[in-house]
């Protein structure tokens, strides 16, 4: 039987990357969907065409009665988690002078509430059965900050500390957790971005000189589920083609 991995906000970008090279390994892989997303199904269509059968289910990450009704259900239809992912998250990005508790709040409860509320069900099930892999995608911008970026660089930071308590906590159990912060990656987000701004502004701080490709995060998230990253806890690993080194 394959191992289940489930991966936030797995719809677009980055998240479905690391869906599809998870599926590649054989993992049965399931994903999330904001209430109120009706593209779901028509991406599941896509996917399932291009030979991939995933699982998609309603939660919001944010709320932590929706995530644990989420995993409930997925232990009671698919099976118990084995590699959680926390991928989610959002920007509200402004400058701290016109950033409001709105703004603040939206991001913290998406991006770091979500991660307490998304591992908590899972966690202890993955100690019982003497294995797991909890994987958190934080961003370079948590590691060095960012102009108009508090509320985002704050969650971004805090995925991190949470993954170094949490991995004390359950190292003895066969239980990896880990966290990985990208820089700026090719997603259809960022490719949003004007050429001119890349090229004048985003381009020039990296010194491999190119965006990094959502593959290659996903290269790295396969790497700390598998076997042979079972001593790797506690790490926050950066992968931003050389922009923030420390």
């Amino acid at each position: 039987m394959s191992r289940i991995a489930l991966v936030t906000g797995g719809m677009g970008g980055l998240g479905e990357a690391i869906c599809i090279k998870m599926a590649a390994l054989d993992y049965t892989v399931v994903t999330t969907y904001s209430p109120g997303n009706t593209k779901h199904e028509a991406w599941l269509a896509a996917m399932k065409e291009a030979g991939y059968n995933f699982h998609a289910y309603e939660c919001d990450v944010a709320d932590y009665d929706s995530a644990a009704r989420c995993i409930a259900q997925i232990e009671k239809e698919i099976g118990p988690v084995d590699v959680l992912v926390n991928n989610a998250g959002i920007t509200r990005d402004m400058t701290f002078k016109k950033m409001d508790k709105i703004a603040w709040d939206a991001v913290m409860s998406t991006n770091l509430d979500s991660v307490f509320n998304m591992t908590k069900p899972v966690c202890d099930s993955m100690a019982e059965r003497g294995w797991g892999r909890i994987i958190n995608i934080s961003s370079v911008n948590g590691q060095k900050g960012a102009f108009g970026q508090t509320n985002y660089s704050a969650a971004k930071a805090g995925m991190h500390g949470f993954t170094k308590a949490l991995a004390l906590e359950v190292a003895r159990k066969g239980v990896t957790v880990n966290t990985i912060s990208p820089g700026y990656i090719g997603t259809k987000m960022v490719m949003a971005i004007p050429q001119e701004v890349l090229d004048s502004k985003i381009i020039p701080q990296i010194p491999m000189a190119r965006l990094g490709k959502p593959e290659e995060v996903a290269g790295l998230v396969a790497y700390l589920a598998s076997e042979e990253a079972a001593f790797l806890t506690g790490a926050n690993i950066a992968i931003n083609g050389g922009q923030h080194m420390y």
